[in-house]
């Protein structure tokens, strides 16, 4: 069989491969301790399962507008409007299969061959996958560990071309945990007001999972709002991640364009998902703060645990739920003392080159796992370094 040559451009996201090798690991009798994957341990939220069940016992089993149903779009923008303090109307919101769609449509609808992305490095590979995918150059721009994990703004000014289409943000970060505080977002705003062609995909999935300070978003800065596309869903925040719920916000023509694209690939968004995402955001929220609290007193085991390994060197993470600690005094690479973890020591973690060229000399924990295995896995790192 002859494969499109576009398909030698697509990317993977290395978790999955990881996860696989621990599973078979697992299966021949070793102990693992998983650290790899970044999907929260808690359950979905019981009222929210109820209202899944509840929407499939009255029969939601059928087809939706490809954008989402009319009360989810409504939800939606409500929560948006009071989360970002702008005004968001739910034509500019689509709801997709997860909030991976919204990357890859985003791109698809907006970037021609020969378009420059830039986008974070490290960062979630599959921005430099899709951008390949569709023919774009990825251009990555560097988060430097000295500054929290942050970029220089003077850097992105530097790579911005005729070429550039858009910029991709994310905040709270993967792998990372920074995250780029208001000022920093107000002096990249400062630096596209002179670029009024270039649209910026702001991820923030991770939005309310912040241990210090308020996510403050580019759209909040006058004139961003219609050249920003929002990536948000309920994955992180509600223990979600196999619901598969997604959705992007952004100006109306953008949006009938993403629904074209939902339209000729996945349909709609599974109806009961929607009606279970509408008690997400519409009903008690205690949960999510329970689980913000968890990940916080976790990130603060992990991240004194790395700091007494030998060759280790861990920041504090401001978000998220990853811990990305620099290891370049183990005399590891990378993808060595990755492999090491693993088969020597039954630590799943991610290799910091997973997430592009800048990740080198670094490792991804993601702290999704109870107090007690994070201590092990502490325990077991030492014993293999």
């Amino acid at each position: 069989m002859k494969y499109a040559k576009r398909m030698s451009n697509l990317g993977t996201e290395t978790a999955f491969e990881v996860l696989a090798k621990a599973k078979k690991l697992e299966a021949e009798g070793k102990s693992i301790i998983h650290l790899e994957i970044g999907e929260p341990d808690f359950p979905t939220p019981e009222n929210i399962c109820e209202a899944a069940i509840k929407s499939l016992k009255s029969g939601d089993t059928h087809y939706t507008p490809s954008a989402g149903i009319p009360e989810v779009r409504h939800s939606i923008s409500n929560y948006i409007s009071k989360t970002r303090g702008i005004n968001v109307h739910p034509d500019e919101v689509v709801m997709t299969p997860g909030a991976k769609p919204i990357m890859f449509y985003a791109i698809l609808a907006l970037v021609d061959e020969g378009d420059e992305v830039i986008y974070p490095n490290p960062g979630f590979p599959i921005y430099e996958s899709m951008i390949n995918f569709v023919g774009g150059k990825a251009v990555p721009l560097k988060l430097k560990e000295e500054m929290g994990f942050a970029f220089d703004v003077e850097d992105l000014k530097k790579l911005i071309t005729p070429k550039t289409k858009m910029i991709i943000i994310n905040t709270p970060q993967n792998p990372t945990g920074g995250i780029l505080s208001e000022e920093t977002i107000r002096k990249i705003a400062d630096i596209l007001k002179n670029h009024p062609d270039i649209v910026i995909l702001s991820d923030e999935i991770y939005s309310r999972l912040i241990f210090k300070g308020e996510h403050f978003s580019i759209t909040q800065i006058p004139g961003f709002k219609d050249r920003t596309i929002i990536l948000d869903g309920f994955s992180k925040t509600y223990a979600m991640t196999g619901w598969r719920a997604g959705y992007g916000v952004m100006n109306t023509d953008l949006a009938q364009r993403i629904s074209r694209l939902m339209t000729n690939s996945n349909s709609c968004t599974n109806t009961v998902v929607q009606k279970a995402c509408i008690e997400a955001y519409e009903g008690p929220q205690d949960s999510v703060d329970k689980m913000r609290d968890e990940f916080l007193a976790r990130r603060d085991i992990i991240v004194e645990g790395l700091n007494s390994i030998k060759g280790f060197s861990c920041i504090v993470p401001l978000g998220a739920f990853y811990a990305f600690p620099n290891i370049t005094k183990t005399g590891y690479s990378s993808k060595e003392l990755n492999d090491h973890l693993l088969y020597k020591g039954g630590v799943a973690a991610l290799s910091g080159t997973s997430f592009g060229e800048f990740g080198e000399g670094y490792l991804r924990f993601s702290y999704a796992n109870s107090r007690e295995n994070i201590k092990e896995a502490i325990k077991r790192i030492k014993s293999v370094i």
